[in-house]
């Protein structure tokens, strides 16, 4: 290394140390000065080496720049982390003022009061018959009105109406089913979802050679095809009497996985058949597993249609609960206890320090299925962002008639839950909820 270039070395870190002397103030002769009073140089040696040691300078700082750059994309490409993150203990949860949530309190009270504007006109006594068919379980004799819950890294940033009223929430029940079923998996009793559910259920469901090729995917993302009747229901869901405005015209049975149908006898088949693996019912798993360790409340039910929906398990009668409250029955849930299941999910199953459902599996259940809707395990996707164009490309939610709906944001850390709206309101309602967002 020559002589002149190890001073021009010694003369960038000079001109680095002393910000102000780079270059940039305009100061020449003072510049001059003190450069030559550092090194002991003279006066035209100073200025050529000057010259050479800002390209060092320069070259230094480009290399930088370009460094931070990629590690700026690189930290871009990975998911936000959360910090100390808030799981609401039994029987209680804090709320936090929007301010302090990262929320503008004027916005998030103008979606509150969008909510409540547009509120459910659903009568189980006027509209359940007309648009689903005849009846075969328990339906409320009321409802409550339209009520709700916005939660943001944990804490209730606002809540309207009666969130304790208990009620039916109808297919928002297919994504806890999904969750249920995420636990055979957990414990070794279904080894994969591409399984055939043929392998492990022997109640003749699946013994025509059609049927023996569903699998647990099949049934998880609708897909299934599965042919027959079970509780009085064909899955043709032909008859205007057992169907009613939901009620299909004739088409050609498609092999399982290539054809995606929103059908409850399928998904009631579906329940059925983890009830055969599990060995006990249901609603015993959800609770002991999910929703105790989340802290719910006791005051939800999950039911199928008494009787007509029992079958024996180990010389026990035990009734196989529905997928939704389609024919009724289904999940009967306070918005409460539907705000802490979402905030499970938010937090990829993680409930303080239990995993209580597995990551994997959570990533796995918002993947798009290949035919269909944006649809995954029994949840609604937004990944084309047309479900609800307001809001990002990852939310998604469990969406029940009603219309009753748990919308999940990871982008922003939200859960909300709604309780008997106008299902046309929920994009509006997303659009005032993401403008509330000031900060992380």
């Amino acid at each position: 290394m020559s002589e002149t270039y190890q001073k021009a070395l010694v003369l960038q870190q000079f001109l680095c140390d002393k910000s102000p002397q780079c270059g940039e103030c305009g100061n020449e002769a003072a510049d001059d000065q003190r450069e030559r009073s550092f090194l002991g140089l003279h006066q035209s040696e100073s200025r050529s080496l000057r010259k050479l040691a800002r390209g060092a300078v320069m070259r230094n700082k480009l290399l930088v720049f370009s460094a931070l750059l990629i590690l700026a994309v690189c930290v871009g490409g990975l998911p936000a982390q959360k910090t100390a993150a808030y799981f609401p203990p039994p029987g209680e949860w804090q709320s936090k003022p929007p301010a302090a949530l990262g929320l503008d309190a004027a916005k998030l009270k103008e979606a509150v009061d969008y909510a409540q504007a547009h509120g459910s006109t659903w009568d189980f006594d006027k509209d359940q018959v007309r648009t689903f068919g005849i009846t075969l379980g328990k339906l409320p004799p009321q409802r409550a009105a339209t009520n709700g819950i916005i939660v943001r890294h944990g804490y209730i940033a606002a809540e309207f109406g009666d969130v304790k009223a208990v009620d039916p929430v109808y297919s928002v029940a297919k994504s806890f089913l999904s969750t249920v079923a995420s636990l055979a998996f957990a414990q070794g009793l279904i080894r994969n979802v591409n399984d055939p559910v043929a392998a492990y259920v022997h109640d003749g469901g699946y013994d025509s050679p059609h049927n023996a090729k569903i699998t647990w995917k099949n049934h998880l993302q609708q897909q299934s095809e599965w042919e027959g009747t079970l509780w009085g229901k064909n899955a043709n869901f032909i008859g205007h009497d057992e169907f009613g405005a939901g009620e299909m015209k004739p088409r050609a049975i498609q092999d399982p996985g290539t054809y995606w149908e929103y059908n409850d006898v399928r998904i009631n088949r579906l329940s059925l058949s983890l009830l055969r693996v599990f060995g006990k019912p249901l609603p015993e798993i959800l609770k002991e597993d999910i929703m105790d360790p989340i802290g719910a409340s006791e005051s939800w039910h999950w039911m199928g249609y008494g009787p007509k929906s029992s079958v024996d398990i180990d010389g026990r009668e035990v009734e196989s609960v529905s997928g939704g409250t389609r024919w009724g029955g289904g999940l009967w849930i306070n918005s409460e206890d539907l705000a802490r299941f979402g905030l499970l999910i938010l937090d990829h199953g993680r409930w303080g320090n239990k995993q209580v459902v597995s990551a994997q599996w959570l990533k796995d259940a918002v993947v798009p299925s290949e035919h269909g809707p944006d649809y995954g395990y029994l949840w609604w996707l937004n990944t084309k962002q047309k479900e609800w164009p307001s809001g990002p490309a990852s939310s998604f939610a469990a969406i029940g008639n009603g219309s009753n709906t748990i919308w999940i944001d990871p982008d922003h850390d939200i859960v909300f839950v709604w309780h008997w709206y106008q299902g046309k309101a929920m994009d509006g309602m997303v659009q005032r909820i993401v403008a509330s967002v000031t900060g992380s």
